[in-house]
């Protein structure tokens, strides 16, 4: 397995790659706004004629709600032909049902995430209740304030896990930046569950159904011309390794403490090897 490449940035891979899957939060934006010199990249790279470009997001939401968030944001709709999200796929397979572990599950769900997160549970037929005792699984999309730790949640993870209550995870990442300020996901409360006994269902990256999605999203191209790009070592690059593409690791982003900015090849080759990923290239940051 060869060593991960430090690289300037997007422009000297340009000739490489085809499709770009593009995580959003700590790469695109901050959760507040969008990085000048991650729209300056996309930018030039739609330049180059012929590039195409799915944002691949673990956010909890629905693809229009995430679409909606970028026009907010000031993000140009010419910079990307698709949007994947987990939330997307998490609500398909409450939705549709069809695999054994889905097809299984109850119509009372437990909702625990913010209400900005609700058209994950909107159009499934759904019963949503209010305590464990009335539910036949947990939909877990995040904490509801910024500030909250898993433990304030352990009380009702015990009693979903002792009630052996399945739960699905619309957002695998552990923890993810708000402007400045770093904050659980949904991902953290679903470790802990495991841990506790309880059964989960993980949608988003690094699953490789989302992988095939967001590539089928873009028209299928060759896997052997497509990038991942992502700040996420257990995400991100992990997702990408397992699906047999190239990745782009972000130092810049949720592991800039462990890995250094810019990348330094030995702590970076230390941390992946500890975690079993290996990013093909690595830079500090989306820029061209």
């Amino acid at each position: 397995m060869s060593a991960t490449r430090i690289v300037a940035g997007l422009g000297p891979l340009a000739e490489r790659y085809d499709a770009y899957l593009v995580d959003l939060w700590g790469c695109l934006h901050d959760g507040v706004r969008p990085f000048p010199a991650a729209l300056d990249a996309l930018e030039r790279l739609r330049a180059e004629g012929g590039k195409r470009v799915c944002f691949l997001s673990n956010g909890p939401r629905r693809i229009g709600s995430l679409v909606s968030r970028l026009d907010d944001m000031g993000v140009p709709r010419g910079l990307y032909d698709a949007v994947m999200s987990s939330g997307e796929s998490a609500w398909a397979a409450l939705r549709h049902r069809s695999d054994p572990w889905h097809a299984r599950l109850g119509r009372r769900c437990l909702h625990v995430g913010p209400e900005r997160d609700n058209d994950v549970r909107e159009g499934n037929g759904l019963e949503i209740v209010e305590r464990v005792e009335e539910a036949d699984f947990i939909l877990c999309t995040g904490i509801d304030g910024w500030d909250e730790t898993v433990a304030d949640y352990e009380p009702l993870l015990a009693a979903g896990a002792a009630r052996g209550l399945p739960m699905v995870c619309a957002n695998p990442d552990l923890v993810v930046h708000i402007g400045e300020k770093l904050s659980l996901c949904a991902g953290s409360l679903a470790v802990r569950y495991v841990e506790l006994g309880g059964d989960v269902s993980w949608h988003g990256k690094p699953d490789g159904a989302v992988f095939a999605r967001a590539l089928e999203a873009i028209g299928n191209p060759d896997p052997a011309r497509a990038l991942m790009v992502g700040d996420g070592l257990r995400t991100d690059i992990a997702g990408g390794n397992a699906y047999g593409i190239d990745t782009l690791f972000l130092s810049g982003g949720i592991h800039a403490d462990e890995v250094g900015t810019p990348p330094d090849p030995a702590r970076l080759a230390g941390r992946a090897a500890e975690l079993g990923v290996r990013p093909t290239w690595a830079t500090t940051a989306l820029r061209w």
